[in-house]
């Protein structure tokens, strides 16, 4: 790639990948977003890497750095550590490969990311509190084993293999203007920027390259920022598949190079778009592969022109999704918890179900306690959950409340 010599990573690197992954991986689909066309004012595509195989991205790359592996490092096999979409995409390559896999994940793992990985013919060893003690042990035992360690994002051939999603895009997106993509260690993004890069200005053309981080995981701002790894203090975020405290130095070293921006959404943002996925593109995402449509949602992104956004993973613990869709419809002002201090007296209860009937909201649960540190002798503690029709909806309901005596406390809202 003559236009960006120095870096360790090429166009001709991302094209033989494309190579080595024909017939091995799915061409994802794109869907259209007119929702999120209005808010850009230009076109939205949807580039579907949740419905890869595996659920994510992440056996583009893996395979490519496998299938690379000489015989006797195959017959070594190949251990790895993650936490979900790398363990699921290692093991799913290794399987095509005929090569025995180890998977390091960290205790308390979502059970389906277990059993995926496990489905997938791999090795699965729980080790650790989080995944960095995990990466720790995966590469004891490749030290001690030979078993070749293959790392989720800092590795040329994993950056190339994420690479070829970029080609895929700009095949299916001729007139592309901006592309954005979550990033945790950096690997996808690097790979991408690499290609579309690349191939556009062998076209004679500009496009854009945003990375997006959740804001209480966002490593790269500061580092970009210090033009130097800054690692994080603590990562706290429902996006667990970009919960990297420290970019990779590899990816670091391209991200830098070549791309435009890296912007930060909040979990709340979030959480709104998992909810808007679920009910207007019908697609079952991961918080992770979701923070590009929070970017469009929250107003992060001017201006665009022609955008994909790539949803990179649908890999999520339904557990997790159940309080995701919870946090969305709360901030998005759709769902409203309550709690109601009132005297013990028979139709105190039935007085606020009326006003909340007569409001227009609906109840979807009701606690009714009589003990507690905040309650006296006499009172009782109500917990209600309703569903709203936005901020303004319930706002009313609570004036309501407030117009007949209560005090109602928001919990969630």
């Amino acid at each position: 790639m003559t236009d960006f010599p120095q870096l360790p990573v090429t166009l001709d690197d991302v094209q033989a990948a494309a190579k080595l992954l024909d017939g091995v991986i799915a061409t994802t689909p794109i869907e259209q977003s007119r929702a999120l066309g209005r808010i850009t004012g230009s076109e939205v595509y949807l580039k579907c890497e949740n419905l890869q195989r595996a659920g994510s991205f992440k056996v583009r790359g893996a395979y490519v750095r496998m299938a690379k592996l000489s015989d006797e490092e195959k017959s070594k096999g190949v251990v790895a550590a993650s936490a979900g979409n790398h363990a699921q995409g290692v093991a799913v390559a290794a399987a095509r490969l005929g090569i025995k896999a180890r998977i390091f994940m960290p205790l308390g793992v979502a059970l389906p990311k277990l059993a995926a990985t496990q489905g997938h013919g791999a090795e699965v060893v729980l080790h650790g509190h989080n995944v960095d003690e995990a990466l720790a042990e995966a590469q004891r035992y490749a030290d001690e084993t030979g078993a070749v360690f293959v790392h989720p994002f800092d590795n040329v051939d994993i950056v190339a293999g994420q690479g070829t999603i970029g080609l895929e895009l700009l095949d299916q997106i001729p007139t592309l203007d901006t592309v954005l993509m979550g990033v945790g260690g950096g690997g996808l993004l690097a790979g991408v920027a690499v290609a579309i890069k690349a191939r556009a200005r062998e076209l004679g053309r500009e496009v854009k390259i945003i990375g997006v981080q959740a804001e209480n995981a966002a490593a790269y701002p500061p580092s970009l920022a210090a033009d130097a790894l800054v690692p994080l203090s603590k990562v706290s975020t429902m996006a667990d598949g970009i919960a990297v405290g420290r970019p990779g130095q590899l990816p670091f070293s391209i991200i830098r190079e070549l791309v435009d921006d890296v912007v930060t959404v909040s979990e709340d943002a979030l959480a709104r778009a998992l909810i808007f996925l679920l009910e207007r593109a019908k697609l079952v995402v991961e918080p992770a592969g979701a923070v590009g449509v929070a970017a469009i949602m929250e107003g992060k992104i001017k201006n665009p022109g022609n955008t994909a956004v790539i949803l990179s993973g649908g890999n999520v613990d339904p557990m997790l999704m159940l309080k995701v869709i919870q946090r969305g419809l709360a901030a998005a002002g759709r769902y409203l918890v309550v709690r109601i201090l009132l005297d013990d007296r028979p139709g105190s209860l039935a007085t606020i179900s009326r006003i909340i009937a007569e409001s227009d909201a609906n109840v979807t649960g009701v606690d009714h306690t009589r003990v507690g540190g905040s309650i006296s002798m006499g009172d009782v503690a109500i917990t209600i959950n309703m569903e709203t029709k936005g901020h303004e909806h319930g706002e009313k309901v609570l004036q309501n409340l407030r117009a007949e005596g209560f005090h109602p406390v928001v919990l969630h809202g």
